[in-house]
């Protein structure tokens, strides 16, 4: 296994390790479809940028940063709960997607390639992971206590509708982020599936969100691993190791009880 190829699986991992730790406040709030459906509102985005030759990374982050917007002001708006506005854009923008995509490059946007990230792809995704750590342990607590309830958060003078949007674009660019190792069908796992992991086995708010990015760390490091390894494509091989992972706490957990 060479240079590079590690460089990239650490890069994966890092990336796994943000998505795990979204994941943990997505599961409590939650809103695990929305996490869901979300990465395939990126594969517009990403279907431009292949036809004139730019980095899907940038595509899919703005088609993410145009929905995640459009779905925010919406919800402010309107009485719709945001699985149904989630559910409207998704639908959409996969049709659009599969619509407008190069066939050349349709299966790499739907399943991802890790063949074809770069080391800049990379040095971003590093850069991106570290500022999606700090962002979310700095509005964290704020964050909490919007999920506990809302009008105590207003009363404590927390401004929750903007901490759910910083909370939301940060979900957009993780996802914008794993569009290259997973594909835009199945980014949204990584964000989910650890999570629900550490969440079987997990005793505390703290250990939830530690365990949720330790899953999701190993899921994508390993999952990159067995699947240069056994020859398959990384993406699926990803989301299969965080199955497995929630399998086994699944099962650790009914033991304990």
């Amino acid at each position: 296994m060479n240079t590079n190829y590690a460089f990239l699986i650490f890069v994966g991992a890092i990336a796994g390790a943000a998505s795990g730790l979204l994941g943990s406040f997505m599961v409590l709030k939650r809103m695990s479809l929305v996490g869901d459906a979300l990465s395939h509102v990126a594969l517009p985005g990403m279907a431009i940028a292949l036809t004139f030759s730019i980095n899907p990374m940038l595509g899919a982050l703005l088609a993410l940063l145009i929905a995640i917007l459009g779905i925010w002001s919406l919800q402010e708006k309107s009485e719709i709960y945001p699985e149904a506005l989630v559910g409207i854009f998704f639908t959409a923008s996969l049709a659009i997607g599969i619509l407008i995509t190069p066939e050349p490059e349709l299966l790499e946007a739907l399943f991802g390639s890790i063949e074809n990230v770069t080391l800049i792809d990379g040095a971003v995704v590093i850069s991106a992971s570290i500022f999606i750590f700090l962002v979310t342990r700095a509005i964290s607590q704020k964050l909490m206590v919007a999920i506990i309830s809302e009008d105590l958060a207003k009363s404590q003078g927390i401004k929750v509708s903007s901490i759910n949007l910083i909370y939301l674009l940060m979900v957009g660019v993780v996802i914008a982020l794993g569009v290259k190792f997973l594909g835009t069908l199945l980014t949204g796992a990584l964000v989910i599936v650890p999570a629900a992991a550490a969440k079987n086995i997990s005793r505390s708010i703290g250990s939830f969100q530690l365990l949720s990015s330790l899953a999701g760390f190993i899921s994508t490091g390993l999952g990159i691993i067995l699947a240069k390894i056994l020859g398959f494509p990384s993406g699926p091989m990803v989301v299969l190791v965080a199955i497995f992972l929630f399998s086994l706490s699944y099962l650790f957990k009914e033991r304990a009880y």
